[in-house]
């Protein structure tokens, strides 16, 4: 019987429910997942990432449904893809891939895993990178220009 590996790919700068989500739900489509981590150098779809790469890989790979976590490579995004040979690959809801486009670069390297895309994570608001920021930033930023009396500092 041979294992069936999935692989999920991302960002992951500030953990929040919605990645866990993902990884939770990519494991349940098989026996060991792998979960590549993007370098800092090659996100280009967003800001670069707060976390370093190597504390987002620790992360990751703390992860209970994780079995496997490793940096990306840092030119060909599909050269892990094919030293870990998935059955799967999962991508997030909000992941800007195109799934025929991404099967056809697939299967010009003699690959074939299913694409699933996963849902969102809907019971939370607090689902993505960026709105954590934006609600840290509307919380600290406002606390800290008032004291603990509620009076505004200069």
């Amino acid at each position: 019987m041979s294992i069936r590996r999935v692989v999920a790919t991302g960002t992951f700068d500030l953990l929040h429910p919605g990645h866990i989500y993902y990884l939770e739900e990519s494991k349940k489509l098989g026996d060991e997942l792998w979960v590549i981590v993007a370098r800092d150098l090659n996100v280009k779809h967003k800001p670069r990432p707060i976390i370093p790469e190597e504390q987002r890989l620790a992360m990751i790979a703390s992860l209970r449904p994780v079995d496997h976590a490793i940096l990306g490579d840092k030119t060909d995004m599909f050269r892990p893809i094919e030293e870990i040979h998935p059955v799967v690959i999962t991508i997030g809801f909000n992941q800007l891939f195109n799934e025929e486009k991404l099967r056809g670069q697939l299967a010009a390297r003699n690959l074939s895993p299913e694409i699933v895309r996963i849902g969102k994570y809907a019971d939370s608001e607090l689902c993505s990178s960026r709105k954590v920021v934006q609600e840290i930033v509307a919380k600290r930023c406002h606390d800290e220009d008032n004291d603990s009396s509620g009076q505004i500092r200069k």
